[in-house]
């Protein structure tokens, strides 16, 4: 008898564990997920709300965690190739669930040459900000540019490393005021100085730990 309850409790449990295990996976293979897992921890915290907040979505096909690195790679790579500008990389792209396959936003950065920089010629609708090097901010969008000094990077201490952060939200209902246009720029603030400090920058590269949203 007692071999047999033995034999029993271990049906049961091999049964729960395929039952746990089943589960987990279903769990796993969902490819949406909310804008606090979309990227790994890109977007923790209070930023997930603002992102959602801009975007209209909830769900967005999930990222690859390792964006971040990426963007790194790509910039030191970029800096070290002796070319003014390139290493233009999407640390998170936002794919919302049910949209248009044009409809994406995201967070990209690349190193831009000394002539990107101009506080003329700015695109339709857009009005540039105190914070940075530059930045500007739009109905969708938004734009930073730095500069970052890091014992990473050889030689950064006399030609530092240009980069430029940019924010798009993609297709979104959202108004055009000055709510949303500073959600935008606080979005790609927070993303750009989880960025220099990965980069190891210098005085966080000359930006603030809370955004600078004043209009030029």
């Amino acid at each position: 008898m007692r071999r047999w309850l033995t034999a029993a409790a271990l049906v049961m449990v091999m049964s729960a564990g395929s039952v746990a295990c089943a589960a987990e996976e279903e769990q796993q293979d969902d490819p949406f997920v909310g804008a606090e897992q979309v990227c790994g921890d890109v977007f923790s915290g209070s930023l997930a709300g603002m992102v959602e907040k801009v975007t209209g979505d909830k769900l967005f096909f999930v990222k690859s965690p390792k964006g971040m690195e990426k963007a790194v790679a790509a910039l030191k790579e970029a800096y070290g190739s002796g070319r003014s500008w390139g290493g233009v990389n999407t640390l998170c792209e936002l794919s919302p669930k049910g949209a248009k396959q044009t409809d994406r936003g995201g967070v990209k950065f690349s190193m831009y040459a000394p002539q990107d920089v101009e506080d003329e010629g700015l695109p339709a609708g857009q009005e540039l900000y105190t914070m940075g090097v530059q930045s500007s901010v739009g109905r969708s969008n938004a734009a930073l540019y730095f500069e970052c000094v890091t014992p990473q990077l050889k030689g950064s201490d006399e030609t530092p490393l240009r980069v430029h952060g940019s924010f798009g939200r993609g297709e979104s209902d959202a108004p055009d005021n000055r709510e949303y246009r500073n959600l935008n720029m606080t979005i790609l603030h927070a993303v750009s100085l989880k960025l220099v400090k990965e980069l190891g920058c210098e005085n966080n590269a000359g930006l603030p730990e809370t955004p600078d949203l004043t209009p030029k």
